[in-house]
């Protein structure tokens, strides 16, 4: 069980589906927080520690898409966005916004619980399982086009536009792809790693990760350098001035 002084806001204008998914979150031992629109929950933020976020998509007044975007332009918390939305182009569009993850109702209690375990690991480098040894071969930092990624810190700077950020899933792609430079990883290990627990998640959202994050570091997202595919085997960050791919 991850640490219990974690804290979820759970952005929900139905009560029920409210109560439920605060029962589910405090039998976690996590603290639940709720608010049934945008608005409000942007009061909550104001005054509480907040680790991650629950957004139902279709929410009174302004929409959790809207909100959720909001909210990554001014802070790296963990996103989760619940929709009643099931098709694969919903899901892409969920994950095309500022959500880590998504989750379809209805959901099963132990799919939900999952993911947001998963995007809490991925956003507070504490509740990451200790390491059985150091990858000798992973770079402490690294230097892409315009960017200044510190891996051990968990930091990223556009130093061209520092009002620029990294959502949470692209920054534990970057360091997926970081453990073994210049050699492919496949889509399905980066499934794993990202803690896809879902049959839900289907490789082409892997793609549309890729895709975002070479939208935000790479000079020319059609022509790659540094997050590069490997038809058959992945995707590859590559560290040097090599040749682009597709």
């Amino acid at each position: 069980m991850l640490n219990e002084r974690i804290s979820i806001l759970i952005v929900e204008d139905d009560p029920d589906m409210a109560e439920l998914i605060s029962d589910l979150v405090e039998a976690e031992g996590w603290t639940p927080l709720t608010a049934p629109s945008a608005e409000e929950a942007a009061i909550v933020l104001s005054r509480e520690t907040v680790h991650l976020v629950l957004v139902d998509h279709n929410l009174p007044g302004t929409s959790g898409r809207t909100f959720a975007q909001r909210l990554r332009a001014q802070t790296n918390i963990g996103i989760v966005m619940v929709t009643a939305a099931g098709s694969a182009a919903d899901r892409v569009l969920g994950l095309e916004t500022a959500a880590d993850d998504y989750v379809v109702k209805p959901f099963e209690p132990i799919e939900l619980t999952a993911r947001i375990k998963a995007v809490l690991r991925r956003t507070i480098p504490s509740l990451k399982p200790e390491r059985e040894s150091e990858r000798e071969h992973e770079p402490a930092a690294l230097k892409l086009s315009d960017w200044s990624v510190d891996l051990k810190n968990r930091r990223a700077v556009c130093l061209t536009d520092p009002a620029k950020s990294l959502t949470s899933a692209e920054f534990a792609l970057l360091e997926i792809l970081a453990e073994t430079p210049n050699m492919p990883v496949s889509r399905a290990l980066i499934l794993d790693r990202l803690g896809a627990e879902s049959e839900r998640y289907i490789d082409r959202n892997v793609d549309v990760l890729v895709l975002r994050l070479r939208r935000k570091i790479e000079r020319n997202p059609d022509l790659p350098r540094h997050i590069q595919t490997r038809r058959g085997k992945g995707y590859v960050l590559s560290t040097g001035d090599g040749e682009p791919s597709s």
